[in-house]
């Protein structure tokens, strides 16, 4: 039976000089799970997507994604993942179906196989109808979702996706959940970074984040359940 882990790490660190942003963190994550890591600014989420990316080498313990150690073996890493940033950082003066082709020959992808994808993309995105429109005049929600759109290009297994509904409308918040959960139906794991307590009621699991640590992990539910609390009707 295949390892049910997609992501393992163990005692994993990175420091910045005397700053510590991920100590010491021990973190399983399931193939095909939505898990979510939550906490304030500077709790090191952003940090730990960038290691588990291997976008960036930790200074202490281990980090294995798809099998793969990300320190030693980050290119077969970069090939099996999806990763979408805080910030857009798409291109604003090229066209919705524009940025869709430059990510398809990023990885090289060709023929009748390559339209086909950023068709479906597009439908899947509901982007069909904005095509043509320049990514500099999209809304932020529509912004989220091109990057998402690109993020998806190459069929990933795992997507990283970093705070990726901050600062969009309530309305846009909610259609791209809906479009996260498409994903999760269809076995791609994703970790989501996210401030939001509602948010983290979506995933499977969930990891709280203070200062560099996780402080627990679990499911939703049970962590709620952690905290006693009385029910006042106004």
């Amino acid at each position: 039976m295949a390892n049910e882990w997609m992501i393992e790490t163990e005692g994993l660190t990175r420091t910045f000089k005397k700053v510590t942003a991920v100590n010491n963190l021990n973190l399983q994550i399931r193939r095909g799970e939505i898990f979510g890591l939550v906490g304030p600014d500077g709790a090191g989420k952003t940090t730990t997507i960038r290691l588990l990316a291997a976008i960036m080498d930790p200074t202490g313990g281990t980090a294995v994604v798809a099998s793969y150690d990300t320190a030693a073996q980050p290119e077969p890493i970069k090939q099996r993942i999806g990763y979408m940033a805080q910030r857009f950082n798409l291109y604003r003066d090229l066209s919705v179906w524009e940025n869709l082709n430059f990510f398809a020959d990023v990885f090289a992808m060709t023929g009748a196989a390559r339209q086909e994808q950023i068709e479906r993309l597009l439908q899947f995105a509901r982007l069909t109808e904005f095509r043509d429109r320049r990514a500099a005049h999209l809304s932020g929600g529509m912004q989220k979702k091109l990057a998402l759109a690109c993020t998806l290009i190459h069929t990933p297994d795992i997507i990283y996706l970093d705070e990726p509904t901050t600062g969009v409308d309530p309305v846009s918040r909610r259609e791209f959940w809906d479009i996260l959960t498409d994903l999760h139906l269809q076995g791609i794991t994703l970790i989501v970074s996210t401030p939001y307590m509602d948010e983290a009621e979506r995933c499977s699991r969930v990891g709280l984040m203070y200062q560099g640590e996780l402080v627990v992990c679990d499911t939703p539910e049970a962590i709620k359940a952690m905290t006693e609390g009385d029910l006042f009707a106004i």
